[in-house]
């Protein structure tokens, strides 16, 4: 789970490369999921983001699976 820290901006969560809670950047992206240039209009879905700040591993999870 993440927390928030003393940190000025970021989150710790736990990075699976560090094997250890680490100050990770986490945003929101919205992701066309659509290969086909007619319907990628209407595909786009948020994903979590996040990266951490000590070995750059970089993560994605799509924020709503209905």
């Amino acid at each position: 789970m993440a927390t928030t820290d003393n940190s000025i901006d970021g989150m710790t969560e736990h990075c699976e490369a560090c094997d250890m809670d680490t100050l990770h950047e986490v945003n929101v992206q919205i992701k066309t999921e659509s290969t086909t240039s007619e319907n990628a209009h209407y595909s786009r879905e948020p994903y979590r983001v996040k990266e951490c700040q000590q070995c750059g591993e970089r993560s994605s999870q799509r924020m709503n699976n209905a």
